[in-house]
């Protein structure tokens, strides 16, 4: 299905150019190498009524956000157990997720010197081990994304420090699905077939500029990082974190975890792009074959569609027809009937014997009917003057 709607996509936008990257720049507060605010208790916010407790997380709430704090609790626990099942292992203690509505609880309930951005719409706080949310936007589609995003920099900010920025977003992407998008296929095929595909190396700290670039730079750092879990399975991804968590660099830790290096584990992920992302996927699949006979069937429809409307047109044209003959045949007659009533014209002024008189020419109009004239003559003589009676023969 993914294939067609790339394919779908390709037939639309031949140069395939990326959307506008939309993803926020990194800021304070998030695991991915933001300064964080200083690890000092902090009193509860004032704006906070009331919390929901679970057996690893404790939700703050204000008067307005109790109804989703206590709707996101009946889930939070089985969120945090999909993370176990990748990573292979649990961050230590209970985290704290502070909901409010609205921009200015939002702001409210964020740590002190730790504002959030302007475009943020959660905030992650992984040392301390507290999430702030929007409870506007965990009611659209996009909600449990964000929380699992958050929550994906929690773990990685509790269990081990040195995290790749590669790392840290590609595992955030297969925690919340979103690795799974045919933004993040579109932007593989694009960076297959243009071979413009980074080495994981360069993006350790840095992101690339371009917004085109920086969708790559996530497709590809996704797809990276679910090879791996696919690899090595979650056994192999707890070993990591362990072997990070000790301090040593990444590139050693992975070394130690996985029993091969960095570059060689990338450059056998770089020889099946081109099978799972290039133009073979699409000319092998079965995709092309369904788009074929969709494509049939617009087209039949289309000219069905034609044909009926031509059949239509004929018809209505060739009643308009009739109707002008009709018409014209009855106006015909119409005016036959009024020429047999109309007088003859007097010969040296002298009128025809059998010339009806003016007075008794009606002007017949359509509908009236037209008795002989004999049965008028009739009638005339049965108004005049009586004749006289037969002489009796005695």
């Amino acid at each position: 299905m993914r294939h067609l709607l790339l394919l779908l996509m390709l037939l639309l936008s031949p140069l395939a150019r990326a959307q506008e990257y939309t993803h926020p720049v990194p800021e304070a507060g998030h695991a991915n190498g933001g300064v964080e605010p200083a690890m000092v208790p902090v009193p509860r916010p004032a704006l906070v009524v009331g919390e929901v407790v679970t057996p690893r997380f404790r939700l703050l709430y204000t008067a307005k956000s109790e109804g989703s704090a206590r709707q996101l609790a009946t889930n939070i626990e089985a969120i945090r157990d999909g993370f176990v099942s990748v990573l292979g292992r649990d961050w230590p203690g209970v985290t704290e997720i502070r909901v409010g509505v609205g921009r200015e609880e939002f702001e409210a309930l964020a740590l002190p010197g730790g504002a959030p951005p302007g475009w943020a719409v959660a905030l992650a706080y992984p040392s301390h081990r507290i999430v702030l949310l929007n409870a506007l936007t965990m009611a659209g589609p996009e909600g449990m994304v964000t929380l699992r995003h958050e929550l994906a920099h929690v773990a990685l900010g509790q269990l081990a420090r040195g995290w790749p920025r590669w790392f840290q977003e590609g595992l955030a992407q297969n925690l919340t699905g979103e690795n799974w998008s045919v933004t993040h296929y579109t932007a593989l095929f694009r960076a297959v077939t243009q071979e413009k595909v980074f080495r994981f190396e360069h993006l350790h700290d840095a992101w690339p500029d371009l917004p085109s670039d920086v969708e790559i730079a996530y497709a590809q750092s996704a797809a990276f990082v679910a090879w791996l879990s696919a690899r090595y399975g979650p056994e192999g991804m707890g070993r990591l974190v362990d072997e990070v968590a000790t301090g040593q660099p990444f590139e050693q830790a992975f070394g130690k975890a996985f029993k091969s290096s960095l570059w060689v584990e990338e450059l056998a992920w770089r020889d099946g792009l081109a099978a799972r992302y290039g133009w073979l996927p699409l000319t092998t699949s079965t995709s092309l074959l369904w788009l074929g006979m969709t494509g049939l069937v617009v087209a039949a429809y289309v000219r069905r569609r034609k044909q009926k409307e031509e059949h239509l047109a004929e018809m209505e044209a060739q009643d308009a027809a009739e109707e002008a003959e009709l018409r014209a045949s009855l106006e015909a007659e119409l005016a036959q009937q009024r020429a047999m009533l109309v007088p003859a014209q007097p010969v040296d002024g002298v009128e025809p014997a059998d010339a009806p008189k003016a007075a008794d020419v009606a002007v017949l109009e359509w509908g009236d009917s037209v008795e002989p004239l004999a049965s008028q003559e009739f009638e005339d003589d049965e108004e005049g003057v009586p004749r006289p009676p037969k002489p009796t023969v005695h």
